[in-house]
């Protein structure tokens, strides 16, 4: 099942597009450890199909919604008080409108969903392996060709020191990255298990012979990231390794399997909150590692102007005072300082982070796309009858990276990583992509008459 998938995934539907499918894979397989030169050539793939499909591209209303965005993006820049920054925070979202246009007219099929979530689940195979290098082995080193054709950086012991980042900048974004790498893989490892499953039954042969050693690696993918989610000791991983359990486990109906995962995560918390005396004997169960970390224990000195909650409210304030435009893009940082005397590159929160520095009726305009988006999928999975039951698997692995990611960016944001941020527009392409092949008068997102 799997060869005869990859190889039709290999071929695009439509025989013009595939020297842009081409390109886009080539870039994807590379772009987690050569991210620009991944990214040019899946940029290409987008550029090639928005020639080729312009007017198909042009009809969508959710194409338009993004130009509109784009179009407010703009204006708020122009009212920032500091304009040169603003419009330099523009490169971390214009150009993903772009290729999100094209993309999304790129990706049409479950095949080509299960084939990316392959590529991206090989590639993020050397980097997990320099994540456990670095902290384990005491890998650091600066690899640096051209400047930006080439840049790894693995800083020893981890960044901050004792938590696995390994090619990425810190280690909230590495988790980042492992959650989609474990959920993606997560989905695969299921399907390839129920594959395996309905052999034993149909043949009556052993495991070892119905098992493909594609399972096994997938098995060993899925295992590495989790492990590696913990060890970036980032609570947004970790709450995102759950979210993604629990929901597979509901949408397999294991309730024994969500009861478990349930009763872990009420033991850890319950002793990183509970009073003292109910804490205490859950604290002889749960290491340290989990439940100090979760109630900030681990770093009891930790100055206030870095909690969260203290951010979240001087952003909430900034939105109040310019409502409409925002004080401009890459505005936070200074003002921050300025009240707080702390460098601080963005307040945790990407909502409230759009709110202050755009103003609301842009960050509106955005959640109302993501929400359009999100609808549209979970009706897809609802309600097509062109999907098979492993291909609604793969699509519904992909609605979960989706909630995720706006999950993740509710308490951190991933916008300015180059890794991520991309991949994140990359998951939005896929789930429009296919929704409007399977669906193409859907009113959600298309509008062909």
């Amino acid at each position: 099942m799997l060869g005869a998938s990859l190889k039709i995934a290999f071929y695009h539907p439509n025989p013009r597009s595939q020297f842009a499918w081409n390109s886009f894979q080539i870039g994807l397989l590379i772009f987690p450890i050569a991210p620009f030169l991944g990214f040019v050539a899946m940029a290409l793939a987008a550029l090639i199909t928005g020639l080729q499909q312009h007017r198909t591209i042009i009809r969508r209303p959710l194409n338009r919604g993004f130009a509109l965005f784009g179009l407010f993006l703009f204006i708020a820049a122009g009212f920032a008080e500091n304009k040169t920054d603003a419009f330099l925070g523009l490169f971390n979202l214009l150009p993903y409108l772009f290729v999100f246009a094209g993309l999304s007219a790129l990706i049409q099929t479950i095949a080509q969903l299960r084939h990316i979530a392959w590529i991206l689940v090989i590639g993020a195979v050397p980097v997990v392996i320099m994540g456990f290098g670095q902290l384990f082995l005491a890998w650091a080193w600066k690899l640096q060709f051209l400047w930006i054709v080439l840049d790894w950086a693995i800083a020893p012991g981890g960044e901050p020191p004792g938590r696995m980042s390994a090619l990425f900048i810190h280690a909230n974004l590495f988790a980042a990255y492992l959650a989609i790498v474990f959920t993606l893989g997560l989905g695969l490892w299921l399907e390839q298990w129920q594959l395996g499953i309905n052999k034993l039954k149909v043949k009556s042969q052993n495991a070892k012979d119905s098992f493909p050693f594609t399972f096994y690696f997938l098995t060993f993918i899925v295992i590495a990231s989790f492990a590696g989610l913990i060890l970036t000791n980032s609570r947004n991983g970790w709450a995102i390794a759950i979210i993604a359990c629990l929901a597979y486990a509901l949408y397999q109906g294991w309730r024994i399997l969500v009861s478990g995962v349930v009763a872990v995560v009420t033991t850890i918390l319950l002793a990183a909150f509970a009073p003292s005396p109910i804490a205490q004997v859950f604290r002889q169960v749960v290491p340290a590692f989990f439940w100090a970390r979760l109630n900030d224990e681990m770093y009891p000195d930790r100055p206030v102007a870095l909690m969260r909650k203290t951010q979240w409210e001087f952003a909430w304030s900034l939105a109040q005072q310019h409502p409409l435009t925002g004080w401009g893009l890459r505005s936070f940082t200074a003002l921050y300082k300025a009240n707080m005397q702390i460098d601080l590159g963005h307040p945790h929160n990407l909502f409230l982070m759009l709110c202050a520095e755009t103003g609301f009726p842009t960050t509106l305009l955005f959640c109302g796309l993501l929400a359009w988006i999100l609808i549209a999928g979970i009706q897809l999975l609802r309600t097509s009858n062109y999907l098979t039951k492993a291909d609604r698997l793969v699509f519904f692995s992909y609605l979960v990276v989706f909630v995720e990611w706006m999950l993740f960016n509710t308490v951190d944001i991933t916008l300015f990583d180059f890794r991520v941020n991309t991949l994140s527009w990359l998951f939005l392409s896929a789930i429009s992509g296919v929704v409007f092949h399977h669906h193409p008068n859907n009113k959600l997102l298309a509008n062909e008459s």
